[in-house]
Parts: structure tokens; C-alpha cells; sequence
């Protein structure tokens, strides 16, 4: 039986135009600019200031610019899959609302929850579709607004992240170009070493959990440092090593822009030069799941028909994964 393959035929972004430097973040809390640059390599961060715009917006504006560069109507497409940890709402889900925004009446569409990883899980999930038959046309969005759950008076967390959104078109690839593989992990974070307190059901939303701000993200830097550096770097090698590639094969690795030293940590594991590694998070800082695409976009032009890319991340949950994919995009 032939399997079909999917491919990745055009990228779209959306960035806030406003900037927030590491300069305006020295007049919020105690820190500054060489302490975050040393150790995250965050300069600044794009924050989305309008009140009457969230993830969904962010989300949409991304997904048209795909669609325009892959010359695919809206109403072509057969599913939307958006990944996010800052929803609009608890729902309806994010993707409903995009979907509606773009006019693509003939998809159904999801949202799906995988923090950091939530991108690779969600472009893993509509390969499938492609593969088994199921759909002809994917679009598949990474987007956040991390800047409404951050606490801007908690240094750990709220330099870390910035808000963006990122979207590619799926389809069925003709040659040998596409998804090749991918490896996904879970291991439940128990210890909760990275996570929203309240608003969930185990936690409703009440004037205690508002007045001792639980509902702002909160993080154990070390743990989650240490676990991300062991779960990127092995899985990025694992894959590597499972279809045979040695580092000259791989022409990029595009990571999630969690932190500088991560990156870097990596990129030595699996032997490639930082002349391979896609890095902007100086830029965007932690966008959670609009990275992978944002890298995608900005690298767009230096890219080969034929590449061959790992994509590697590492989120809340806990959940990694990579995939390795050939560039289809001539």
C-alpha cells in the first residue's frame, strides 16, 4: 500500500509591532539587559498592546499570509489545527474562531494543547490526515499571547516570553520532499514545574486566586532548564540516528527558542555548527508555539528544495518531540 506523504508549502507570520526591550523591562522589575541577554539571549519581545486583540487575531493574520503564499483559497481547506496555551476562550476553541475569521467553511478545526511542543504535535497530528487519505489541505498554526498570562513583576518567567504566531499550509507531496519522520514524548510534570495555577477546574477562578495571582504562569527555572537541555538535545539525535544521518546531512536545525543555552547545548549534541541552527530568539524571545514556524519564516529565503531539517522542541507537560523533514518548497 502506498502511504502518502505530507509537505510543508508555504509559511506565514504575524509579529506585534510593538517591541518590548530588556531596557523597558529594568524599569519593571529587578534586573537587567546583560543579566537576561547572558542568560536567555533575549534583547527583546513583541507584545500584542491591543485590547480587542488575542491569540485568534494573531493567529488568522498568520494563516492568511500562508494560504496566500501557497495559492490556496480559504474554502480549499480541510482542517485547521491551531496550537496554543493562551486561548481566546476555554472555548470555544481558538481554531473555531480562525476558522470562522478566514472564511474556510468546509474545515473543521481544533485546538490542541502541548505548550512549547505544541507546534511539532499539531504538524505531526495533520500529517496524519494527509497520509492516511483523510485530508488534501492542512493548515496548521502555532500561535500565543504570552504576554496576558505573564506576571511582570516575577523576573524568572515574564522576560522569557513574547507574543507572535506562526502558520504553514499542508499537502500532499508529489516527490520525495516532506515529513520523513517523527519521534513525540510525554512525561507527566506531577511536580508541576511549569504551569498556570488557577482557572482550570481544579482551581476555578475566585477573588482568593485573583488577589495571590494564580493565574499568571509560573516556572522552576532549574527543573524545567535541565529537563528541556536532556529532552531537546537526545531527541534531536535520536532522530538523526534512526534514519541514518550524519551531521553533514542535516543542512538546519530549527528549534524552539526557549533559551540561548539550550540551543546551543543541541546543537553540540547532534554535531552541527551554529551555521546550521536557526536562532531569532535575540528578536521574539519564547513565543511557546509560534517559534518553530517564526524560524521557519525568517529562514524562508536560504532554504533548498531538498533540505533536509530537524525540528526540535521541548514544553510544559512534559512534552518533546522532533520531526525531520525535507523542504519541499522550490
Amino acid at each position: 500500500m502506498e502511504v502518502k506523504r505530507a509537505k510543508i508549502t508555504a509559511v506565514g507570520h504575524y509579529l506585534p509591532e510593538y517591541r518590548m526591550t530588556n531596557a523597558e523591562l529594568e524599569t519593571m522589575m529587578d534586573t537587567n539587559d546583560e543579566w537576561i541577554r547572558t542568560r536567555t539571549g533575549i534583547q527583546e519581545r513583541r507584545i500584542l498592546k491591543d485590547e480587542d486583540k488575542a491569540t485568534a487575531f494573531m493567529g488568522c493574520e498568520a494563516a492568511k499570509e500562508a494560504l496566500q503564499r501557497a495559492d490556496v483559497s480559504a474554502d480549499e481547506i480541510d482542517l485547521i489545527i491551531l496550537a496554543t496555551v493562551t486561548p481566546d476562550y476555554f472555548f470555544p476553541a481558538t481554531a473555531c474562531l480562525v476558522q470562522n475569521m478566514l472564511g474556510a467553511k468546509k474545515a473543521f478545526a481544533f485546538d490542541l494543547s502541548a505548550a512549547c511542543s505544541g507546534f511539532l504535535y499539531a504538524l505531526s497530528t495533520g500529517s496524519m490526515y494527509i497520509e492516511a487519505g483523510r485530508a488534501k489541505k492542512v493548515l496548521i498554526i502555532g500561535t500565543d499571547k504570552m504576554s496576558s498570562i505573564l506576571d511582570y513583576t516575577d523576573r524568572t518567567t515574564s522576560i522569557l516570553f513574547g507574543d507572535g504566531a506562526g502558520a504553514v499550509v499542508l499537502e500532499e507531496s508529489t516527490d520525495e520532499t516532506g515529513i520523513i519522520d517523527q519521534i513525540h514524548y510525554t512525561e507527566g510534570d506531577v511536580n508541576c514545574a511549569l504551569y498556570q495555577h488557577a482557572g482550570g477546574s481544579l482551581n476555578p477562578a475566585t477573588q482568593e486566586t485573583l488577589d495571590s495571582r494564580q493565574h499568571y504562569l509560573t516556572q522552576d527555572g532549574r527543573a524545567v532548564f535541565k529537563k528541556a537541555t536532556m529532552g531537546m538535545a537526545d531527541v534531536s539525535l535520536e532522530i538523526m540516528e534512526k534514519n541514518g544521518l550524519t551531521p553533514d546531512d542535516v543542512a538546519w536545525l530549527v528549534p524552539h527558542q526557549a533559551n540561548l543555552r539550550i540551543i546551543e547545548a543541541t546543537a553540540k549534541r547532534m554535531g552541527l555548527s551554529s551555521e546550521k541552527v536557526m536562532i531569532n530568539i535575540q528578536k521574539y524571545g519564547n513565543t511557546t508555539a509560534g517559534t518553530i514556524p517564526l524560524c521557519l519564516y525568517d529562514w524562508q529565503d536560504r532554504l533548498n528544495y531538498g533540505d533536509n531539517l530537524i525540528l526540535s522542541a521541548f514544553g510544559g507537560g512534559f512534552t518533546w518531540g522532533s520531526i525531520y523533514l525535507k523542504w519541499g518548497i522550490k
